[in-house]
């Protein structure tokens, strides 16, 4: 007598849709004798080998990367050398977080045109300044033009957090010390155990409250269905998706606050059902944690960021990719049932992506 394989949790979508594999590279500081193209390859070669498929076999591929990062237009034109364009296949690119790209996966999934989808993101950050880089998203009229940076930025969330009284500046410290510590698990983070906290760059922030600047990429491998459980021996279902923005004036938010955060987190499903056990949250400033934390209303039991998060690797365009495929990798492993994961976009958390992501129960 064969034992019946065991059904997903069914999500309320069209389809049951999972992550099969993931793949990242080792996150660098600078990655100067590597293209982009050269950084990716060994990332889609893994992500494919552990599926067992070719790059012919996949029915959708969507990329996520910035043109500004790379300092050309068009720039992901150039990593479909990497993944094998001919003959033609069905791609799509956004610019924004690899994150994002994956829901235009999930997209194409649902409608029924693919089975299975490649993404993928890459982001080097070394060859420039990332923080003058990251002013050109801000509102062109008011805010931009007077270059506050990024760090700028997510001190004075920082600091309307402490005068709320929601933090302090050694709330903060913890964070980017358990984050850093976490890391040593995790062979492909940047920054690894004990980090001093350094100077203070904008204060409350010190250096220790900040994401490194470096390089990298990331890709996972979604499959449908009984594909999903053909290729993959503990999915991980995506049961519940969703992502929303705020008003781009930072004036017109409370920044103590996430409410987009809240509302994506309410339509993935995320309050009412099972706790989760495991949560990856792209963080990039420790106070951001601490934002994230009371609008996804994440107790103690939940194993926040154990890969170390954005605090330990936070490669731009690829940062939120990766909270979804560690979140992931830990269903696939046994070590999570239900995973909650977590992008973000713009600044001090304007954009905000939840993902809830589930084991077989057996």
């Amino acid at each position: 007598m064969t034992r019946q394989a065991p059904h997903p949790p069914r999500s309320r979508y069209a389809r049951d849709v999972a992550v099969v594999a993931f793949a990242q590279s080792d996150h660098l500081r600078r990655t100067d004798e590597l293209s982009e193209v050269e950084m990716l390859m060994p990332v889609l070669h893994e992500v494919l080998d552990r599926t067992g498929l070719k790059a012919g076999e996949i029915g959708f591929t969507c990329s996520g990367s910035s043109d500004y990062l790379a300092g050309r237009a068009f720039s992901f034109t150039m990593t479909l050398d990497g993944v094998g364009a001919w003959p033609p296949i069905s791609e799509s690119h956004v610019e924004m977080d690899g994150a994002w790209a994956l829901y235009e996966a999930w997209v194409k999934i649902q409608t029924g045109e693919a089975d299975t989808a490649l993404v993928y993101a890459y982001g080097k950050s070394s060859p420039g300044s990332v923080r003058d880089v990251l002013t050109r998203q801000l509102d062109p009229y008011y805010t931009a033009p007077l270059w506050p940076d990024s760090v700028a930025l997510a001190a004075l969330q920082a600091q309307a957090l402490i005068d709320a009284g929601h933090a302090d500046v050694p709330a903060l410290a913890a964070v980017g010390a358990r984050s850093r510590a976490a890391a040593r698990a995790n062979p492909h983070a940047q920054l690894r155990g004990a980090v001093p906290q350094g100077d203070y760059q904008v204060r409350p922030l010190r250096t220790g409250d900040c994401p490194p600047v470096g390089d990298g990429a990331a890709a996972v491998v979604l499959a449908a269905d009984d594909t999903a459980r053909r290729l993959c021996a503990r999915p991980a279902w995506i049961t519940g998706i969703d992502h929303r923005i705020e008003a781009h004036g930072l004036g017109l938010r409370d920044l103590t606050d996430s409410p987009s955060t809240r509302l994506a987190a309410e339509h993935a499903g995320l309050f009412g059902g099972a706790p989760v056990d495991t949560a990856e949250l792209h963080a990039p400033f420790s106070s951001q944690e601490l934002v994230l934390r009371r609008a996804l209303r994440l107790g103690d039991g939940v194993a926040v960021n154990p890969s170390g998060g954005a605090l330990a690797a936070n490669p731009m365009m690829t940062a939120g990719l990766i909270r979804i495929g560690e979140a992931a990798a830990r269903i696939h492993r046994g070590e999570s049932l239900r995973a909650l994961a977590h992008a973000t976009s713009g600044p001090c958390l304007q954009q905000n992506l939840v993902a809830v992501l589930e084991g077989d129960r057996t």
